[in-house]
């Protein structure tokens, strides 16, 4: 014997959770640099001197569809030294922030890249000594 149920025919509505249609945001690239020029860094590294002045943090975007908002958050240890919205435009894109560096914050930094939901796609760590 059959159930009832069997013969009702069965529609699957998928539902799109947020994201899962969009393409996924991802750095293809990034660096910690003295300098950006023509929309390149300069000088990239992972250590620099406390006198340093002002580092960049350049990143190249992939899977941006419109335009879309990434946030730069620097951190000095565990301190939160700024949150920068920077603007994707298309894919890929490439964008970057700055941080002035003043001489008696050496120590472990880090920049977590974040899409508009707030998710770390990227962490670049960097040292200042």
């Amino acid at each position: 014997m059959r159930s009832a149920l069997s013969w009702i025919p069965m529609v699957v509505i998928g539902l799109a959770l947020p994201g899962s249609v969009r393409a996924q945001l991802s750095v293809e690239e990034s660096a910690i640099a003295l300098d950006v020029i023509d929309r390149m860094p300069v000088g990239s590294d992972s250590s620099f001197v406390a006198s340093v002045g002002t580092v960049y943090c350049w990143t190249r975007v992939a899977g941006a569809e419109g335009e879309v908002a990434i946030h730069h958050v620097w951190f000095h240890g565990d301190q939160e030294m700024a949150d920068i919205e920077l603007r994707i435009g298309g894919s890929p894109w490439r964008t970057w922030s700055s941080k002035a560096i003043v001489p008696e914050w050496t120590g472990d930094w880090r920049v977590e890249v974040r899409d508009s939901a707030g998710n770390v796609i990227e962490t670049i760590r960097f040292t200042v000594q």
